[in-house]
């Protein structure tokens, strides 16, 4: 379909739209004229991403001068997925801008015709029908080639048909997907390259997920392989490798992608190929997910993730993960060179606010604090060796800083250089030259020692037998830090940027053994730059940070307390960021947490043709005892005794597959422990498998795929997970895999956080928002997220099972989102189990029926309704203003 929204022609890839994606749609729009944020929450399983993909790429083309589009995603399983939709999108709108070119063409051979003279009547008369109505060929076949869906994957594309006088055959509204164009994702070179006009779409990962070197994709972890990576692409490894190819007679192009070619030094022939292509190193027009990177690159024997990073600049399309936008330390490498022009979107962004904060906050145990002194006697050791044997290296790097040059940006490091980047905002900081007393190497790690052992004291302190919980603002530690150790506040901010110079210097291969210390100069540089003003840092050390009771591990942690801080240069440099999830409600309480102004804030209703989600609150078991997970309640047998015998009966009558979320992992292990000795697990068994979340990110895995199976197979299964886990945020549960969530209780977080309790003092403070709204926003978002798994289409159903007592309050369930409430009615609040089993079979009897074509066709758009709703928003404009029809 292609249609005109308010003068911006959209390119969306299927035959219909619904009501809500063209009215977030003609929203996105109005942000981007206008230039600036906003906030939408959109129902799960109505296409937001095509919508997304569609209209910001419609916009790009439209307005050439428009920066790129950055969509930032939480997972590399959504990350593939955004890049299949906008294969899907170009392609279309490939096909579309092939057929104007055609019928311009055709229209201008068939006029000029006309001109020679007059034998040719028909065909001059055919011409000037041509030219009066040059849409015509366009306009009458539109309907006819477009896929056949709504965002969903019930569409289908259809080739174009051009016989317009044939009887149009009767389409399917609902059907598996057909034969797509071909090439949508990877190198595109026929019209006119990606999208008609030569996109280039890419995504980048971590060097685990886009590495094709064979002995480096054996390695088990991220770590591994990043130091593999550095160990074979660092400069000087790549120096000692020429060094060994002349010291032992090769050339320069004798190979020497082998350990035995370089004297036993072995580097990439990936990279080595990458470096020496130079400026040929250029990706032709295509949408590139990571396998097609890898492919592509493979075929060209360059490395696929140098190549990604290199070409970031020509793309104008990006896909990555939150943090390369949100944390500093990864945004300075990646997106600093990002035009103001760009439009960022976050989807998935219910939890943005815990992103930021997570991108600031540093915590330090005993243990790293033991690592950290191992790691500064190795660096002592290593400068000691290479003052001896290459004493210019040093003093390069001295003469560098005294300079100022690293930390003005003026040396900067090639992007396969071995480094840090600074955790620091402060523009002020970074232009700065690095401070004397801490230029010397081992003047610096003597700095670090006594900043090591300052913290190591305090920790001490507060394990001790009079010692205890202890919060202090970063001025007042910052003080207690000088006093004590007689060190100067301005070095401490230089702590990160110079152990990264350092650790360059030193050649250290495998940056991941020096973690511990690179967060102790996380911390000195974060603590010394955030002391002064209003704090928007907590520093919190207490004396047992482990969760396994009655171990003792003292912890350090720097809390950032004010989720604007990462985000605000985003809002500052960009001219738009779109923020938008399935799940924002209530909305408008991101304003105040991240501190900006949004021009537009929507929340969108689902238009559907039968009622295919049931909310059900279950307020008592059948005993008509209340339920509840709050602290009083939680222990009791009653309860537990009631929340098993509701998830038996609800097992017994929901088939397939059954979801469940606890509020945490402690509880639910508790609750499954008392389940096993009352004997409902045996009772649960007999209707459906159970599986369990763990903490283990492999068992979790393995888990997820044995009750897709035991789904799959008929067998029916149950999978007992926890609110905030990776189960809730990363995992769809579409079809017959989840016909129901229940989530048991209401997932508060952990009130007795001292973090926690900082941060809601704060927030009280400064953005005047009370402790219980912030509590119940958080929590009813987490649950919400949790439901949301159970719909993914239109066409899908599935029950939602909120049982606790609470959420029957009003204060609780009115902040769930708006495409939740329109289907929660008086009839199913405040239900016990009994009375809920006799809805849950009643739907389930509904929805098993044929779904029924003619009313699905109801709530899908075709593009004649569209052009409908259009026309009047765009005559208004034509004619000053006026309404339609005046």
């Amino acid at each position: 379909m292609k249609f005109d929204l308010d003068g911006l022609t959209v390119y969306f890839p299927y035959e219909r739209i619904y009501l809500e994606q063209y009215q977030y749609m003609r929203s996105l729009k109005q942000t981007l004229d206008a230039g600036g944020h906003c906030l939408l929450e959109m129902p799960t399983g109505t296409g937001k991403t095509v919508c997304l993909l569609s209209l910001i790429t419609s916009y790009q083309h439209a307005h050439p001068n428009t920066g790129k589009l950055v969509y930032c995603t939480r997972t590399v399983p959504e990350m593939n997925s955004v890049m299949e939709e906008l294969g899907t999108v170009l392609a279309y709108r490939s096909e579309e801008l092939r057929k104007e070119r055609e019928a311009m063409a055709a229209g201008a051979v068939i006029s000029s015709s006309a001109v020679v003279g007059d034998a040719m009547d028909i065909e001059s008369a055919a011409g000037s029908q041509l030219v009066d109505n040059p849409n015509h060929n366009l306009n009458g076949s539109n309907n006819d080639a477009i896929t056949n869906g709504n965002g969903d994957a019930n569409g289908s594309n259809n080739e174009q048909q051009h016989q317009n006088r044939q009887p149009r055959k009767r389409k399917r509204i609902y059907g598996p997907k057909k034969s797509q164009p071909q090439n949508q994702l990877g190198p595109i070179s026929h019209n006119n390259g990606a999208g008609g006009s030569g996109v280039l779409a890419l995504c980048l990962s971590s060097r685990r997920n886009m590495c094709v070197h064979e002995r480096v994709m054996r390695e088990s972890d991220r770590e591994a392989v990043d130091a593999a990576c550095r160990s074979m692409t660092a400069p000087w490894a790549l120096e000692r490798a020429r060094k060994a190819r002349h010291n032992s007679g090769q050339g320069e192009g004798d190979g020497g992608n082998t350990a035995s070619n370089n004297g036993n030094i072995e580097t990439c022939p990936y990279f080595d190929g990458f470096q020496s292509a130079g400026e040929a190193t250029s990706m032709p027009s295509g949408v590139y997910n990571l396998d097609e990177l890898k492919k592509w690159g493979k075929s060209k024997s360059w490395c696929p993730y140098y190549l990604t990073r290199q070409a970031i600049n020509h793309a104008s399309v990006l896909v990555f993960n939150y943090q390369y936008m949100l944390d500093p330390k990864v945004a300075k490498m990646v997106s600093k060179e990002l035009e103001s022009e760009s439009i960022i979107v976050f989807d998935e962004a219910h939890n943005i606010d815990s992103v930021c904060i997570e991108a600031l906050s540093v915590t330090i145990h005993e243990r790293h604090l033991e690592q950290a002194t191992r790691s500064l006697g190795r660096l002592s050791s290593e400068v000691s060796r290479i003052k001896a044997s290459d004493a210019t290296r040093l003093q390069a790097e001295y003469q560098n800083l005294v300079n100022g040059l690293v930390d003005q940006g003026l040396l900067d490091a090639p992007p396969n250089e071995v480094g840090l980047a600074s955790n620091i905002l402060g523009t002020d900081i970074l232009n700065e030259a690095v401070p004397g007393n801490i230029r010397r190497a081992e003047h610096f790690i003597a700095f670090m020692k006594k900043i090591v052992e300052h913290l190591k004291a305090r920790l001490r302190t507060v394990a001790g037998p009079r010692g205890g919980v202890i919060s202090e603002t970063p001025l007042a530690f910052l003080h207690r830090m000088i006093t004590t150790t007689s060190l100067e506040a301005k070095p401490l901010k230089f702590a990160y940027s110079r152990l990264s110079s350092l650790l360059r210097t030193l050649q250290v291969p495998n940056l991941d053994d020096y973690n511990a210390l690179t967060d102790v100069a996380d911390f000195a540089s974060l603590v010394s730059t955030y002391s002064e003003g209003s704090p928007k840092f907590a520093i919190i050390l207490e004396p047992n940070g482990s969760s396994i009771p009655g171990a003792s591990d003292p912890v350090i942690q720097l809390a950032c307390l004010d989720s604007s801080l990462a985000i605000a240069p985003l809002f500052k440099r960009f001219g738009s960021v779109v923020i938008t999830s399935g799940t924002l409600s209530p909305i408008d309480l991101y304003p105040k947490l991240l501190q900006f102004e949004p021009c537009v804030s929507e929340s969108f209703n689902m238009s559907t043709f039968r009622p295919c989600i049931r909310p059900l609150i279950i307020t008592r078991g059948s005993d008509q005892l209340p339920v509840s997970t709050k602290f009083d309640d939680r222990g009791d047998m009653g309860v537990v005794r009631n929340f098993g015998s509701m998830l038996v009966e609800l097992c017994s009558s929901i088939p397939d597959g059954v979801v469940a979320f606890f509020t945490s992992y402690s509880y639910m292990e508790s609750i499954i422990s008392e389940w096993d000795g009352m004997g409902i697990l045996r009772q649960l068994t007999k209707s459906k498998l159970v599986f369990i979340e763990t903490k283990d990110v492999v068992e979790t895995t393995l888990a997820l795929d044995n009750y897709r199976r035991a789904c799959d197979s008929g067998r029916g299964a149950v999978f007992l997970s926890v609110a905030r886990g990776k189960v809730s945020e990363g995992i769809n549960f579409d079809r017959h895999y989840g016909r129901a969530v229940i989530m048991f209780g209401v997932p508060f977080q952990y009130t007795l956080s001292h973090i926690l309790r900082a941060r809601l003092e704060y927030l009280q403070t400064h953005y005047q928002i009370r402790e219980q709204d912030f509590l119940n926003f958080d929590a009813l978002r987490q649950a919400s997220q949790c439901v949301g798994r159970v719909i993914r289409s239109k066409i899908d159903y599935g029950l939602m099972i909120f049982a606790d007592s609470r959420y029957n309050r009003h204060d609780k369930r009115t902040k769930l989102p708006k495409w939740i409430l329109q289907f929660l009615g008086d009839g199913q609040l405040n239900l016990s189990t009994d009375t809920a089993i006799a809805q849950v079979k009643h739907f389930l009897r509904i929805m098993a029926q044929p779904v029924d074509q003619t009313a699905l066709k109801q709530v899908l758009l075709t593009l004649e309704e569209v052009e409908v709703m259009s026309p009047p928003i765009v005559r208004s404009f034509e004619n000053g203003g006026q309404h339609a029809g005046s």
